[in-house]
Order: structure tokens, then C-alpha cells, then sequence
């Protein structure tokens, strides 16, 4: 079965081609011209190989191309996936075969396998590589800007590409649609364009080599008629559960989830057989992708792949980095005053080691960048002058005993950054990436340039307030004040929950209880626990009585609680930065029918009421 091909790039080839001449005099030109015309393109544009590239390949068919790596890939693929066999009259050299000794497939596999955090299927790694190189691929929703975090990944990559293995980068710009619609459709294929333009720049700053990589855009194939016929098959075989607990690190979890984000961990299953790989690469977070892989592939009669997870390192803010909060990330095109701005402002404890985003990032790109040499910190000798360290655990000891101080690390990893940017930099001040950037990241301007999405309206529909129900609760180790509760809200594993209820209920009476629950806040540490939303609760003026909400009996956990004029998808989260919940906690209170209300309007679910046991007229908080 064809799986995908060049087609419609080979009509731009055939066009290229047809302008050459092949005499002896103008052959090596004209060679030289059509090398320089694939180096920058994608070698896979369409599902199903065409006449064209047999047309195109046979116009070669009795050139000397061997010299020319670009020429001698497509061929070399085209005929991989045509059937037609590459003659010798078509002069073109296999790849020189290296002896495959014990040291050499050690040494390979080691470069593959440093700094994961985990890999799945390392037998099938060992028979692989016994008998060639990998092959294998890491994918990304073209959305948000890529941000400096890409280069924990990219490091990733550059040693896959170092170890021989041919690298397949797949844009998923449908995974990315599916995903509650981040990327609109019209502006799918310049965000590709963008991002194949980011990573090759940032593989240069590496120093990799990249005649072994390629671009695949997920549209180019997953249209096809094979593909959607393995979805129909793999919706037949996933169970709801299965496909839920699949996505609930990667997919946005709300309370009505719409079926594109239960399709989305298949899609990413099938990927694996439909771009030819021996393994997929991704983070940690996407194991349970990965497993639903391992599972329902050799249902549909494919072989299991090999799986590759980065961990995953925290932001400046100690959170994951997200291209959606600007304090938390780094741009690849910051100059080198911004990019010491944002690590002046990172957040980095003297001492703390555990939940340090520098120290990550030091130790799973820039100590890899370095290759061997050491980390060096510039001080002043009065403040205990310049140091140098082997590896990261000389520095993460020095930091955790406060040899080198937040500052020593931040003006340390401020340099290092600006070195990694400042290729890409340099790249990105050209008019035509600059032109790509604006059209595939529009912004407002004043001289009247594309203006953003209009800014929604904040009001009930923006919260994401679900039915819970309290499964555990622990008084908090660290906090007189506050309960640890673990409350399921619809999704595969229940969230942990801070609660400041232990002064105003007793415990028994929240054990077991359903309550209403906010899931989109954003997490926040309360005294060494992260708390994954906020129970809902009424309260009087001066806030010596607190009474917990009290959901209709029948309410299931996961069920949205809203009012009917508000039944628009809530945010996936709330930007804390725009106060969207403290605007909306406003206008909620209780009736003198004790109903809760917002503006009026009642919040219900399908059971009926939202109510509270007796404070009348009273906030909720």
C-alpha cells in the first residue's frame, strides 16, 4: 500500500527540469541548479505518488546525480515508494555501507537514548540498530510561535541525526485544528511554512547536519482515503475511556469534550505506520498516547514502534513553558537585552534544585550544546570569581550548596541562550522570514495591518465550572487552614484540589460529598501542593460563615454547570493576568430562594438548581 509520495512537488520539479538542458556542456549546471532547488523543499506534499514523478525520474534516469545529495534523496524516495527500481544505468550510489560493530551500535544507541526520561521498546531499538539506522519521527501542532523550550527537543533530534538516523518532522496541522481549533485553517500552511523555517535555523545554531531530515505535513497524507479508512477502523476498536485517558495530558480536558479531541490520540497512532517509522519521539507527557499506540496498532495488523519521551522541564515562571505567557518563555528572535530581561525575571531560589527551569535547561540543551566543554560562570573576583563545571551534576550541587547563586546562574545561562539565538537571530532579520513571520502571526498594527481575533467577552460562559465529587480529603500537611481533597471531574484521574474549608467544614461532611468545582484556573502552588481548581462556596459579608454549593441530586461528576444564556466552550484556561474569574465572581450570588446566580440567570445542570443550604444574598467565592 502507498502511503505517500512527492507528488505534487514533482509537478514543480517537472516544471524546474523541463527548463534544463542535459547537454555535456550544461549538464553539471543545470544538475547544480535542481540541487539547490530541492534543498529547500519538502520531499512529501501528497498521499499517493503520481506520473509525474516517474516522468521526472526518468528524465534523470541516465544523469550522474550520485554526487548531488538532494537530487539523489528524492530519487532514492520516490523509487522507495513507487516501485520503480532505480536502474544502474541511473548511476546512482547506494549509501556507503559502514561495518555495524558492537562499538559503533553502542555508540549510536547512546546518543539516542541520553537524557530521556524513558524509552519504550528498547529490544526493537537493539534489532533495529543491529541492522541499520532508525528511522524516526517527532510531530507538532503548528500553532503558538515555537519559544526557546523547542530546543529540548531540537537537541533531541540533532542526536538522532548524529546517530545516523533519518529524522521525519511532522507539522500537525490537523491534530493542531482538532485540538479546540488553535490554528485556523487559512493560516495552517504559512504556520508550516514558518515552522519548518524555525527548526532549520535552530538546527544549524546546533551544528547538525541535515541532509537526513525532512518535513511532512500531517494534511499531506492524513486526507487520504487508506488513512481515513484506518480511522473508521481504529473508532471501531478504541474504547471512549481508552481514547480520553489517551489525551488527557496533550488534549484540552473540558466537561463536554467535542469527538475531534477523542480522535486526536488515534491520529497520532497512526501516524507511526503511516510515515514509515521505526519510532516516535515525544515528551513525557504523551506516553499515554504512546501506550494507546502500543495497544491498538498490531489490532489493525501494524507492528508496535519504538517510543522516545524528553522529560518535562519547567518555564522562567517554574511552570511549563507555553508560548501563550509571556513571562514563562523565551522567543527565538529576542534580542540578546530582552532575553536577559526575562531571565532576570525567572523565577530561581538559591538553593532549589528540584523545581528550577534554568537548571533544566542547562542540563538538557545547553550541556549538550557544549559538547564536552565546560560550563563557565563569570563572577568578579570579590564575589568568588569565575568557576567552570564538567556536567550538571557539578553545577546542581554547587547551586543546592550556594557555591553559585541565582544571579552567578542567570548571568551564566543569559550567555549561553544569546550564543544558541543568535544564529537564528540573524536568519530571522531577512525580508522574506520577516514577511512569513507577519502573515503567519498576524498582529495589529497602526498603519492598519491585520488586527487580532476580537478579545471574547468576559462574562459565565468563560468559566469552566463542572460537577465534582469529593473522592479523599486530607487536612494539608503544611497549613492549619486548608484541606487536600482528590475530586473527580469527569476526567481519567481526578484532580487535587486546595480547599480553605477546614475552619468552616468539618470533614466528614465534605467526604464523598458533590460539589461545584473551577477547572480552568491555572494551577497554583498553596504551601507545596499544586491545586488543580477551586471549590465554589457562598459566603457572608465578613466571612465568618462559608457554606459549600449544593448540587442537585442526579448530577453526574464532569457535568458543566452554567446558566442557559451562557452555554458558549469555556476558555481551555484563564489568562490570571486578565482577571476573567474575578471579573465574572462579581455577579455571582444566592437569591432569597437560595438559588446561585449570575446576573440574574440561575446556574443549573441537567438535574436541575445550583443552591446553597441557607446564606441568602450572599457572594460567592
Amino acid at each position: 500500500m502507498i502511503r505517500y509520495a512527492t507528488g505534487g512537488l514533482s509537478l514543480k520539479i517537472s516544471s524546474h527540469i523541463s527548463r534544463m538542458e542535459f547537454t555535456t556542456a550544461s549538464f553539471p549546471a543545470s544538475l547544480n541548479s535542481l540541487d539547490q532547488h530541492l534543498a529547500s523543499r519538502s520531499y512529501v506534499t501528497h498521499h499517493k505518488y503520481n506520473r509525474t514523478d516517474e516522468q521526472v525520474l526518468s528524465r534523470l534516469a541516465h544523469c550522474r546525480v550520485s554526487e548531488h545529495k538532494h537530487v539523489a534523496r528524492w530519487a532514492s524516495h520516490v523509487a522507495s515508494i513507487s516501485g520503480i527500481p532505480i536502474t544502474e544505468n541511473q548511476n546512482m550510489a547506494p549509501e556507503p555501507q559502514v561495518e555495524r560493530t558492537p562499538e559503533i551500535i553502542l555508540e549510536k544507541k547512546n546518543l539516542i537514548c541520553r537524557n530521556l526520561q524513558e524509552t519504550v521498546g528498547e529490544d526493537r531499538l537493539d534489532a533495529i540498530l543491529k541492522e541499520r539506522d532508525l528511522k524516526v519521527y517527532w510531530g507538532t501542532a503548528t500553532t503558538g510561535k515555537p519559544h526557546i523550550a523547542y530546543f529540548v527537543p531540537m537537541v533531541k533530534v540533532a542526536d538522532f541525526l548524529r546517530a545516523g538516523a533519518e529524522v521525519t518532522i511532522l507539522f500537525a496541522d490537523l491534530h493542531g485544528y482538532l485540538d479546540n481549533m488553535k490554528a485556523p485553517w487559512e493560516l495552517l500552511q504559512l504556520r508550516a511554512q514558518y515552522y519548518e523555517a524555525v527548526i532549520k535555523a535552530m538546527l544549524r545554531s546546533l551544528s547538525v547536519p541535515l541532509d537526513k531530515l525532512k518535513f511532512v505535513k500531517g494534511t499531506d497524507y492524513q486526507l487520504s482515503r487508506e488513512y481515513t479508512l484506518d480511522v473508521y477502523k481504529l473508532s471501531s476498536l478504541v474504547t471512549d475511556h481508552d481514547a480520553r485517558k489517551a489525551g488527557a495530558e496533550v488534549v484540552k480536558q473540558v466537561a463536554h469534550p467535542l469527538l475531534s479531541g477523542l480522535l486526536y490520540p488515534g491520529l497520532q497512532a497512526l501516524d507511526e505506520e503511516y510515515l514509515g517509522v521505526d519510532a516516535q519521539f515525544g515528551g513525557v507527557d504523551q506516553r499515554k498516547i504512546f501506550m494507546l499506540a502500543e495497544k491498538y496498532l498490531p489490532m489493525l495488523g501494524y507492528k508496535k514502534r519504538v517510543h522516545f519521551m524528553n522529560p518535562m522541564i519547567p518555564g522562567l515562571t517554574g511552570d511549563k513553558m507555553s508560548s501563550s505567557e509571556e513571562d514563562s518563555k523565551i522567543d527565538l528572535v529576542d534580542p540578546p537585552n530582552v532575553v536577559k530581561k526575562k531571565i532576570n525575571k525567572a523565577f530561581c531560589e538559591p538553593g532549589n534544585v528540584t523545581n528550577n527551569g534554568l537548571l533544566s535547561f542547562t542540563q538538557y540543551v545547553i550541556f549538550p550544546y557544549l559538547d564536552k566543554k565546560p560550563f563557565e560562570v563569570k563572577r568578579k573576583p570579590e564575589h568568588g570569581g569565575d568557576a567552570s563545571y564538567a556536567n550538571i551534576d557539578e553545577l546542581t550541587e554547587a547551586f543546592r550548596t550556594q557555591a553559585v547563586y541565582p544571579l552567578d546562574l542567570k548571568n551564566a545561562v543569559t550567555i549561553y541562550i544569546n550564543q544558541l539565538l543568535a544564529p537564528v537571530l540573524k536568519e530571522f532579520q531577512s525580508k522574506e522570514l520577516k514577511k512569513l513571520s507577519s502573515q503567519a502571526y498576524p498582529q495589529a498594527n497602526a498603519k492598519g495591518g491585520q488586527a487580532p481575533e476580537a478579545e471574547r467577552a468576559v462574562d459565565l460562559s468563560r468559566i469552566d465550572i463542572r460537577v465534582g465529587k469529593i473522592l479523599e480529603i486530607e487536612p494539608h500537611p503544611a497549613a492549619d487552614s486548608l484541606y487536600v481533597e482528590k475530586i473527580d471531574v469527569g476526567e481519567p484521574e481526578p484532580r487535587t484540589v486546595i480547599s480553605g474549608l477546614r475552619k468552616f467544614v468539618d470533614r466528614e461532611t465534605l467526604d464523598g460529598a458533590m460539589v461545584a468545582v473551577v477547572c480552568n484556573l491555572k494551577p497554583a502552588n498553596m504551601r507545596g501542593i499544586k491545586s488543580q481548581g477551586m471549590l465554589l462556596c457562598a459566603s457572608d459579608k465578613d466571612h465568618t460563615t462559608v457554606e459549600v454549593l449544593v448540587v442537585p441530586e442526579g448530577s453526574k461528576p464532569g457535568e458543566r454547570i452554567t446558566g442557559d444564556s451562557f452555554t458558549q466552550a469555556p476558555d481551555c484556561q484563564l489568562n490570571p493576568k486578565k482577571k476573567i474569574f474575578e471579573k465574572v465572581q462579581v455577579d455571582l450570588t444566592t437569591t432569597d430562594s437560595l438559588e446561585v446566580t449570575y446576573k440574574g440567570e440561575v446556574l443549573r445542570t441537567s438535574a436541575g438548581n445550583i443552591l446553597t443550604p441557607s446564606l441568602k444574598n450572599a457572594a460567592i467565592r
